[in-house]
């Protein structure tokens, strides 16, 4: 798998959900097109814009002239930045505002920002006056590669990750990679976990590129956009089979488990971004599997390895503020992965590897193993 040597006009990726498929439209300047977009999708519609702090610093403006421009009236509703306003209350403020601005069931909600705001913004699409369509403009590489698609919205629960929320597509999703440009070097590292995520689930090739290219996706150009555009479309193709995870989209949540786990574990704080999370919950998915005989010790390795050289989190030890406070025991840990979504019955499901570019669903893992091998990988730390 090469990427392309130039870049070329946009990509656009289709969601195919029936009479509720949608566009991913990926580029650089993108954004540009956002108004025109919107204007024939909602002729004669109003928009309301949710973002955050710092998000609107820099691509507010520069999303409202483009509304401007094809003549659509717009509303701005601004959060705090982080975790902490996917909650009660920043559902509650998100809300109210959107009611204040008198945004109708034919009109649009526009998220603006990283994956906090667009779960947040639609999940408050989703239950206002009984479901408001909505747009993703993700300006975050986590996001434009997986949060803003496949319509999966909501806010944390202080008892878990995600546990409040509705399956609400979205209408369109403009990915502007110029945006990326104003991610700090740790936000951008915390996305790519999520791309390499695409290639360690269901793509052994893409990930042999990754391995390869990924300091050219870092430093942007031809190699972020074709990244971007393949995650895509391997995420586009799961929703397309399987829109409300009954069965093979659970893929989807490698590393999820033992990730969101140790985020409820560090208070949902900036101790331990989401993808950061994510990345060494997939190295203790990897290693899970080897322990239980499903892949070679040197596939689980690999897989560290590369997310190791890509600047990720690989460890427990790794995670701020570790060596000083510890993480929850064995125990607890398992009580907070006790509240996934995936558990059914109260059994516990993993995402495993069978190969690198193989994950399965693993249905009733005992309990006592993942105990086991918690309290190991914690003695390490």
């Amino acid at each position: 798998m090469t990427a392309p040597l130039k870049r070329s006009a946009p990509t656009t990726v289709d969601v195919a959900l029936g009479d509720r498929a949608y566009d991913i439209v990926i580029g650089r300047d993108v954004l540009q097109s956002l108004g025109a977009r919107v204007a024939a999708l909602r002729p004669g519609g109003h928009t309301a814009i949710v973002t955050d702090r710092t998000v609107a610093k820099h691509w507010l403006e520069p999303t409202e002239a483009s509304l401007a421009a094809a003549g659509i009236p717009t509303s701005r509703i601004i959060v705090e930045e982080g975790e902490g306003s996917k909650s009660y209350a920043g559902l509650s403020q998100v809300s109210e505002a959107l009611i204040a601005a008198r945004i109708e069931r034919n009109d649009l909600v526009i998220a603006l920002g990283g994956g906090v705001v667009g779960d947040l913004a639609g999940f408050a699409a989703a239950i206002l006056r009984r479901g408001v369509d909505f747009v993703q403009v993700p300006t975050s590489l986590l996001a434009q590669v997986d949060s803003s698609v496949g319509g999966k919205t909501g806010i944390n629960s202080p008892q878990g990750k995600n546990l409040i929320g509705s399956f609400h597509q979205p209408v369109l999703v403009i990915a502007d990679t110029s945006v990326l440009d104003t991610l700090s070097a740790r936000q951008f590292r915390a996305g790519y976990a999520e791309v390499a995520k695409y290639g360690i689930l269901g793509d052994e090739a893409f990930f042999a590129w990754l391995e390869n290219n990924h300091a050219a996706i870092f430093s942007g150009g031809a190699a972020r956009e074709h990244a971007i555009a393949t995650s895509c479309r391997a995420k586009a193709a799961i929703v397309a089979r399987d829109e409300r995870e009954t069965g093979e989209r659970a893929l989807l949540n490698l590393g999820h488990t033992f990730g969101h786990a140790l985020e409820a574990a560090t208070g949902f704080s900036d101790r331990l971004f989401h993808g950061e999370g994510v990345s060494i919950g997939m190295v203790l998915a990897a290693e899970f599997s080897a322990q239980l005989g499903m892949i070679a010790p040197e596939a689980a390795a690999r897989v560290e390895l590369h997310l190791a050289a890509a600047g990720l989190p690989t460890r427990l030890r790794d995670i701020a503020g570790f060596a000083q406070e510890g993480l929850a025991d064995a125990d607890a840990l398992l009580a907070l992965m006790a509240q996934d979504k995936k558990v059914k019955r109260g059994k516990l499901t993993f995402i495993l590897l069978e190969a690198v570019g193989r994950a399965v669903i693993a249905n009733n893992v005992e309990p006592s193993l993942v105990r086991d091998f918690l309290q190991a990988k914690l003695a390490e730390a």
